[in-house]
């Protein structure tokens, strides 16, 4: 399966298939809780997910946390997700969606042509398809590169003086082996896609300290040091481990660790 990032967006696709994630939508309530106050950008990922799509894509896959809130729901949600979809099937004869960690009671909200898939993944061809929050299939685990999302993966940039810049990346990389205890086969690469919900802005993976989200990305069999790094628009930033800085809040507390981001 040939896989390419779409430019300038973070959506990948996949032969005739268009992957994306975290779509998050609802987040305005939660951001509405805390006092801010803004429009529904749905519409807004909708019209981009259209754009993204060539004319020979024929298929979504959502992988993981379509709605924001956990646990319970919002009327935002009861209100934008079915719509949403519905809409998509005007573009699209394939919806796929995998269930991410966001995604409780998901088929209350979805019309029922979607395919829902398992928190476990799917698995096209040579490709696996996860969410990233839990542990996946060894069908899944048996394919040749497993993409996921959940991490909504970013770079930060710091100048001179302290002032930093977080921008949305690719972050891909192999596996260090070909096998484990719990897997009689491993992918040989990884491709986790930032998520497609602007509104989310990223958690940078070049900080020190800081732990990534999932048990896949938390194990040991991947060579995180020589995963590379690159902008939506292409640049490649070059190896992890080359990019890494600190913290803002390490320079002036010792001792201490941020829990994981969520």
């Amino acid at each position: 399966m040939d896989l390419q990032p779409v430019y300038d967006v973070p959506a990948l696709k996949a032969d005739h298939a268009l992957v994306i994630g975290d779509l998050h939508i609802g987040v305005e309530s939660h951001l509405m809780a805390k006092g801010f106050h803004l429009t529904s950008h749905t519409s807004d990922m909708y019209n981009a997910i259209l754009d993204s799509a060539d004319d020979d894509v024929n298929r979504l896959i959502v992988i993981g946390d379509v709605k924001d809130s956990v646990p319970g729901s919002t009327k935002q949600e009861y209100r934008e997700i079915p719509d949403f979809f519905e809409k998509l099937f005007d573009r699209f004869d394939i919806i796929d969606v995998v269930r991410g960690n966001h995604d409780t009671m998901i088929e209350e909200f979805l019309p029922g042509r979607v395919r829902i898939h398992p928190a476990t993944g799917m698995r096209i061809d040579d490709v696996g398809f996860i969410h990233g929050h839990t542990w996946p299939s060894q069908e899944v685990m048996g394919c040749d590169t497993l993409v996921m999302a959940h991490n909504h993966p970013a770079v930060m940039f710091r100048d001179g003086v302290g002032r930093q810049m977080v921008e949305p990346c690719w972050f891909r990389g192999t596996f260090c082996r070909d096998s484990d205890d719990r897997y009689p086969q491993l992918p040989s690469r990884f491709i986790v896609i930032p998520a497609f919900n602007r509104m989310l802005g990223g958690s940078p993976v070049n900080v020190l300290d800081e732990e990534l989200l999932g048990p896949v990305l938390n194990s040991d069999l991947l060579d995180l040091d020589n995963a590379r790094l690159y902008l939506l628009d292409g640049i490649d930033l070059g190896k992890r481990s080359d990019l890494m800085i600190r913290g803002r809040e390490s320079r002036f507390k010792t001792g201490t660790r941020r829990g994981p981001r969520q």
